[in-house]
């Protein structure tokens, strides 16, 4: 009962405060079936008509949405009828998704229709110059299509071209609105918006699903993402938000993704927010150089082609499936066995990942977990993460805390960017407590440690260093942070240790005592014995040696 109260209160808040920004998500899932759009298409139009509580209104917005896919949309199936309406009538508007390409010989913009089946149909430069993500992936747009018989490559026109987005969003009311929620209202409205339902998850699942956003949120940020089937790992970047694309399959050329040297046009990454890599196993560049221009680009968000050294914003995700249970994946191999054999063995590679996210800790979807309430428009809520992307809220961490010694330059980048994402989600106004702050920073710091867990495996004693913590400014409290997977919290764990484990306790040389751990590995070397981590203290040196 107090969930259904709680569902009703937020519903009435998001009415009250964001009025004609909301819409009830059942209505997407009823216009979902049967029409192969993007939930941010079917979003735009039910926001344009039904977004309202009034009961009477929003039964006739949906019966003026169904009349509009019916009659607009373009169903593959009926490409031919569409067709010939054009040319019967000499013009008509539909809905389609968009791929413009540069015809150099005829130096003319070409579109192609994904679901209308033409292709060379010719596109004012106007439209390109105004909407560049034509040129990388296509978008889906409202056209307003022409029949001309006597166009030398193709009869049909374009006469008007709109995408489908909101046009502005006010992002200090955006923010200011926020301060009328408190902070598990506003979690549950985010989460209703990508049409789950937070009543039945678990919390740290409602956590695992705001990260899925970060990578939106925030410039040049890299997450993985793997676990079981049906969990939605790419449901967000695929039908969400229109400021990202998914390759799926995994298969892409330098060209797309980064740089095409014959036409001197950035790829994918400078012309979405998000890149997507769906089913990491096939992940596969046609170019041999593609993995380590790829690798430089997570690091520095930049990359070098020919003389030109380019920058782009786009995030970087990678989600994929694991086929066995976690603990027998860790006991055989490590958390990023899925990866192509070009890539799983790679240190370097999986180093420039921000974040972790555990799969496996969200549950299988069913139809329980889709909400049937109010969240924000998504295309609404897209062009907040956009605009969101321009600030940055990392140095909120020191307000309260500084980050230990075990964390390096690339883990102190990787916390502050998830912190500074997540922020950014919930906090937007930077209103928040330094219990927030902390909720916040503990979880950044688990996935990156989850990260360093795996490198650890793959690179040996180069990564020893994964005992992250952070210090408390008001009492210098030491906290440290451990991955779920990885033994629990305790400085020993329980039960029986890996081979070539041992813990041991000895005194330091500052009179102080420490617990140790040795580890034994077996890596490809010269066959003579080595050791390292023990710095120069002589005396450990002997201790190992004899």
């Amino acid at each position: 009962m107090a969930d259904i109260d709680s569902g009703t209160e937020i519903d009435n808040k998001l009415n009250t405060y964001f009025p004609g920004k909301v819409v009830r998500k059942d209505l997407t899932k009823l216009m979902k079936v049967g029409h192969n759009v993007p939930v941010y298409v079917l979003e735009y139009l039910l926001g344009s008509n039904c977004a309202t509580d009034d009961e009477d209104l929003i039964k006739e917005g949906v019966k003026k949405v169904k009349n509009i896919l019916s009659e607009n949309y373009v169903r593959p199936d009926e490409a031919e009828l569409i067709k010939s309406k054009i040319r019967e009538t000499g013009y008509y508007t539909i809905i389609d998704k968009v791929t413009v390409r540069l015809n150099e010989r005829r130096d003319v913009y070409e579109a192609l229709f994904s679901n209308l089946g033409i292709s060379k149909v010719e596109v004012d430069p106007f439209y390109v110059k105004k909407y560049e993500k034509l040129l990388g992936g296509g978008i889906w747009c409202i056209i307003k299509m022409e029949y001309l018989t006597e166009s030398s490559q193709s009869p049909f026109m374009i006469s008007d071209l709109k995408p489908i987005q909101i046009p502005n969003v006010n992002i200090n009311e955006f923010i200011e609105l926020r301060k009328n929620f408190t902070k598990d209202e506003w979690i549950d409205a985010l989460l209703r918006t990508i049409g789950m339902e937070p009543t039945q998850l678990e919390y740290p699942a409602k956590w695992h699903l705001l990260e899925r956003l970060v990578p939106l949120v925030e410039n040049n940020y890299n997450m993985c993402e793997l676990g079981p089937r049906n969990t939605g790992k790419s449901h967000v970047y695929k039908e969400i938000s229109p400021n990202s694309i998914l390759i799926s399959g995994g298969q892409t050329t330098v060209a797309n993704l980064f740089y095409n040297m014959s036409t001197r046009q950035v790829g994918l990454v400078g012309m979405w927010d998000v890149v997507a890599f769906d089913e990491v196993a096939g992940i596969k560049f046609k170019d041999k150089d593609g993995i380590q221009i790829l690798k430089d680009y997570m690091a520095s968000g930049s990359f070098a082609r020919g003389k030109d050294q380019i920058n782009a914003n786009a995030s970087i995700v990678f989600v994929g499936n694991i086929n066995q249970s976690i603990s027998s994946l860790l006991k055989t191999f490590h958390l990023f066995a899925p990866f192509p054999d070009a890539m799983n063995n790679d240190s370097a590679f999986f180093d420039r990942m921000h974040y972790y996210l555990p799969g496996w800790e969200v549950p299988k979807f069913k139809p329980e977990h889709f909400t049937d309430r109010y969240g924000f428009i998504v295309d609404y809520f897209a062009e907040f993460l956009r605009e969101m992307r321009k600030r940055s809220f990392s140095d909120n961490i020191f307000n309260h805390f500084k980050l230990g010694n075990n964390l390096n330059q690339r883990d102190v980048i990787a916390v502050k960017k998830t912190f500074s994402g997540l922020m950014k989600l919930i906090f937007p106004d930077e209103n928040i407590s330094k219990e927030e702050a902390q909720e916040i920073l503990e979880y950044s710091m688990v996935g990156r440690r989850r990260v360093k867990e795996q490198l650890k495996k793959i690179g040996g004693i180069e990564f020893f260093d994964v005992n992250f913590s952070y210090i408390d400014n008001d009492d210098m409290t030491e906290h440290f942070v451990t991955v779920p997977e990885s033994g629990g919290n305790k400085i020993i764990p329980e039960g029986l240790v890996n081979p070539g484990h041992v813990y041991a306790v000895a005194g330091a040389p500052s009179s102080k005592i420490g617990v140790y751990k040795i580890e034994l590995q077996v890596v490809s070397g010269s066959g003579k014995y080595d050791k390292s981590g023990l710095g120069s203290n002589p005396k450990a040196n002997i201790a190992v040696c004899s």
